[in-house]
């Protein structure tokens, strides 16, 4: 490890706390439905979307009606995504004459995007047409990060409001999120990255002369402008293949701490933009400082273990860290903290391969997807899923002081604690289900590279990346099959709103409760204590449900690595 790489680490800590009050008051207009600057030019957009569709934006809804309203939207988009992706062959922009997907490929590629998980099992460079991709696919890129902010403002109101049967209006929340944040910031964010070198053109390649003298031709493409949204919208679905590792994805150091930063704005802005929601911005604070624990956990143990390397290499004369995977370009602490941030959020962007970490350096990532990716977290799912640990964190804290456990002047009841429950529940009992299935089944085994446990991890990772709508892979996992394309088809319909259901049904309850003033006898939840607690609920509840998983994978890896066995 370095001074330059703690450096690095700790720059980008103090730049995201910086940006999240300004993030925060920008998605605090657009939570309360004020005016910005951005309604003079852009207000009409918006009236005559609504005048098309035929929606009322004052119209507020139930929580049963906004859950309803955005299912049948999201079925929607995954249908027409589906359709564009089988009839590839026959639609316009499409220069190399590329085929349809396959229904299983299709399947879930339509139902990865819509759920903001961007799990690829293509190559997006050989694989997708430019119709595809900014059609196809980019309408994802915005529409599924507004549906994850819509749902986190849902929740904040039913913390905020008193004695209210409705929790907003899902068409307004998704169409205002869109317009006046996501695609003004993607248009300066795709200007800066083209003028940083990434391409951004209708051309399908370009032809040119190898210093060998051999002729290649270099995939082009609309670059720029969705790896804007990819990262600010914490989707992590590549244009190439080797993602953010790709010079014309991620040409410069700057670019990629750019792209780091964006990763966490959003998700950063959303916790102060709580606390201004419930009238308490320390509340805000005291969730982003938990998160912060967390990721700085996180980091410093991915970077140790990449630093140190592999000891059954140092005995052949390999020194320092581990290079295996990582681009030089950025080097071992920029890898190690890329890797956290993008699986901390829900983004699966990535800038070196999961697989060719360490064991231990692997395993950080993968413990975040398990954690449900609330350390910050996805645009609005980090927020909403931080919340119910917060509600199981206070009903224990009541159980230990004997009180009716409350949190930002709402009672936490029966009700709100078994739909969190619930909803936390969703993880492990997908991403360990289809993982034992996979494990034992010939279709399912057909896919590890490797053997062992590592092989074991590879499955793991994919099931936890999928149900937790990451995205990333462990890259060493064949899942472009039939048995894989099914599989995590339904796992990442089931992480995304088999959790948003309970969440929006916890808005309702909380949004028709009056408001319980603290007393001398409430719980804090603004301090120190409340901190840890939140920090130990999380380590506790997700270490007694994942530790034996990952035991028998990244545990039992680096035990075999130390004894010079690899796989």
């Amino acid at each position: 490890m370095t001074l330059q790489g703690w450096t690095l680490i700790l720059l980008f800590t103090a730049l995201t706390i910086a940006l999240a009050k300004p993030m925060g008051m920008w998605l605090f207009a657009l939570y309360e439905g004020r005016d910005t600057p951005l309604h003079r030019v852009l207000g009409p957009v918006e009236r005559g979307f609504y005048r098309l569709a035929g929606i009322d934006p004052a119209a507020e809804q139930p929580w049963r009606r906004y859950a309803l309203h955005m299912l049948v939207f999201q079925v929607a988009l995954a249908l027409f995504t589906y359709a564009i992706l089988r009839l590839q062959a026959v639609l316009p922009m499409n220069p190399r004459g590329l085929a349809g997907f396959t229904s299983d490929g299709a399947m879930n590629t339509a139902i990865s995007f819509t759920t903001n998980t961007n799990w690829q099992w293509y190559s997006g460079e050989v694989a997708l047409s430019n119709f595809s991709q900014m059609v196809g696919l980019v309408i994802h890129n915005f529409l599924s990060a507004a549906t994850g902010i819509a749902i986190a403002f849902a929740m904040f109101r039913g913390f905020a409001r008193r004695q209210a049967g409705t929790i907003g209006n899902f068409w307004a929340d998704c169409t205002r999120v869109t317009l006046y944040l996501l695609l003004p910031v993607c248009v300066v964010y795709t200007l800066f990255l083209i003028a940083s070198g990434v391409p951004q053109t209708l051309a399908a390649s370009v032809d040119t002369t190898t210093l060998e003298g051999m002729k290649q031709a270099i995939a082009l493409g609309p670059v720029a402008s969705q790896e804007a949204i990819k990262m600010l919208g914490t989707n992590g679905g590549g244009f190439f293949n080797a993602n953010s590792a790709h010079p014309f994805e991620n040409p410069t150091a700057l670019t990629n701490l750019v792209q780091m930063l964006s990763i966490f704005a959003l998700g950063a802005g959303l916790a102060w933009c709580f606390g201004k929601a419930v009238g308490n911005t320390r509340q805000g604070w005291a969730i982003l400082a938990a998160m912060m624990v967390l990721f700085l956990a996180g980091a410093g143990i991915t970077y140790w273990q990449e630093a140190a390397g592999n000891p059954v290499l140092h005995q052949l004369g390999v020194a320092d860290g581990n290079m295996e995977g990582k681009d030089v370009r950025f080097g071992i602490a920029a890898s190690a903290l890329f890797s956290v941030i993008t699986t901390a959020a829900s983004c699966g962007a990535v800038n070196a391969m999961h697989d060719s970490f360490t064991a231990l350096g692997g395993m950080i990532p993968l413990f975040n997807m398990q954690l449900g990716e609330i350390v910050v977290g996805g645009v609005g799912a980090g927020i909403y899923g931080f919340l119910l640990f917060a509600l199981l964190a206070v009903f224990i804290a009541g159980l230990m002081v004997g009180r009716t456990p409350e949190y930002v002047g709402k009672k936490i009841e029966a009700k709100e604690v078994k739909l969190a429950v619930l909803a936390i529940a969703v993880l492990p009992l997908c991403i360990l289900g289809f993982t034992a299935l996979s494990a034992v089944l010939p279709q399912g085994l057909a896919g590890p590279l490797n053997k062992g446990p590592h092989g074991f991890t590879e499955i793991l990772y994919a099931f936890s990346s999928g149900t937790g709508n990451n995205g990333s892979a462990f890259a060493g996992l064949t899942a472009g099959t039939p048995f894989y394309n099914g599989l995590l088809s339904v796992a990442m319909w089931i992480g995304r709103f088999f959790m948003i259901v309970p969440v929006l049904a916890i808005a309702g309850s909380l949004a028709a409760k009056k408001y319980t003033p603290a007393t001398a006898g409430s719980f804090p939840t603004t301090r120190p204590l409340w901190i840890g607690l939140l920090v130990a609920i999380i380590l506790v509840v997700g270490g007694l449900t994942f530790l034996p998983s990952l035991a028998l994978g990244p545990i039992a890896d680096h035990l075999a690595m130390v004894s010079g066995q690899i796989f």
